[in-house]
């Protein structure tokens, strides 16, 4: 088992309010807070992850809760988070899930200069990574790498979108990434994002793909930003290259979405503010000792979290059971790996670990999305499971 397994929790551990849920065998899915000192049942208070961002005032209703000796403690938080390893799992023993469930599962892309240089690079070089090199150069010759201080809608932004089709090198993703729209779309179905430990899986027919380190809001169905967590956004860089309308297949396939360890409620001690001062890391290691590290800085993100969940959900757009969203990445690895030019790509057996201070760390290990377990636990398996423990008013 990593190390890199157990070091999940957030380095102020003590002042945060940290909401998982676990597979109990025999029971099914439980909302959970986490504590060093145990896992506490928080299933007489909400009964799902969604349900339990509703509540009004939710830092003060779970605090309330666990004061009130209503939450049973249901064992180690180390044992459940050792046993999330989904290649040496003890399936009779509880493991982590993601930390939300009925949520929508959305995504904002082309959210930094780096990420967005790279789209466009992909765009041109149409899918193939022995051309990225070359079109990268060509692509910075004519944008240059500082539209860092261009801001998106802005009249500036128009003035420049004017010049860059002038010169021919327009793209539908510096549409998204100055524009005044952002991208927003689905990153997976509400219930099938994978947790800390699980198996993240890549598209069997993918040669050229990468992890992408995020941020992810945990917002209510009014809208309201509650919390945050972490999530690696798989992405394959050659589907999406070869068609922005291949952007479905390109980021929805089994285990491609992974969430955790857990949504950090927003309180006095964890807000929107260290949001926006989040500093990623991220490190890549690889069965045959090849070793990537990056980091992503929220510091540099071009639209505001808050604007960017504005975007996604409102008065022309709702999500009943609220939506988790993750906020995109400057993180677009160029490193060299099976030779010059290539660029990075997943091998199956890779390790990713994402992590955070604030929010702690997310580990998974890399196959390929036929092999990684399929997803069966749906919705309407929830609400049996419910049901059956007479959790369902």
């Amino acid at each position: 088992m990593s190390t890199a397994l157990t070091h999940c929790w957030p380095e102020d551990t003590e002042h945060a309010l940290l909401i998982g849920r676990i597979w109990q065998p025999g029971t099914g899915p439980v909302l959970v807070l986490a504590t060093p000192e145990g896992l506490w049942d928080l299933s007489r208070l909400a009964p799902t992850s969604s349900a339990l961002l509703e509540l009004q005032d939710v830092a003060v209703r779970v605090r309330a809760h666990l004061a009130s000796g209503q939450a049973s403690r249901l064992g180690s938080a180390d044992a459940v988070i050792a046993n999330s390893d989904e290649a040496h799992r003890d399936s009779s023993q509880a493991w982590l899930l993601a930390p939300c469930d009925l949520q929508a599962v959305k995504a904002s892309g082309v959210t930094f200069v780096a990420s967005m240089l790279e789209r466009v690079i992909e765009e041109q070089a149409r899918g193939d990574a022995s051309k990225a090199e070359a079109v990268r150069k060509a692509v910075v010759a004519v944008i240059g790498d500082n539209l860092r201080a261009v801001r998106p809608g802005s009249p500036e932004a128009a003035q420049l979108k004017e010049v860059l089709l002038a010169q021919g090198v327009w793209s539908q993703y510096l549409e998204v990434g100055i524009g005044p729209d952002a991208e927003i779309f689905t990153k997976a179905q509400p219930m099938s994002a994978v947790g800390h430990g699980a198996w993240v899986g890549l598209h069997p027919g993918s040669q050229w793909n990468n992890p992408e380190p995020e941020v992810v809001l945990a917002a209510n169905s009014r809208g309201e930003v509650v919390g945050a967590t972490l999530g690696n956004d798989v992405n394959l860089r050659d589907f999406e290259g070869r068609s922005a309308l291949l952007l479905g297949k390109a980021k929805d396939n089994n285990a491609s979405c992974a969430i955790g360890p857990f949504i950090r409620l927003f309180d006095e001690h964890f807000g929107i503010d260290d949001v926006r001062r989040c500093d990623l890391d991220m490190k890549v290691e690889g069965p045959e000792g090849f070793v990537m590290q990056g980091s992503s800085s929220l510091a540099q993100i071009s639209r505001d979290p808050l604007d960017l969940a504005a975007q996604a959900t409102g008065k022309y757009h709702q999500y009943p059971d609220g939506m988790m969203l993750f906020l995109g990445t400057m993180f677009a690895p160029t490193q060299d790996r099976h030779g010059p030019g290539q660029g990075f790509t997943h091998v199956v057996g890779d390790t990713v670990s994402i992590g955070t201070p604030k929010l702690g760390q997310i580990f998974n290990r890399v196959t390929t999305s036929d092999q990684a377990p399929a997803w069966t636990y749906g919705a309407g398996a929830l609400m049996r499971d419910l049901a059956r423990r007479g959790l369902l008013a």
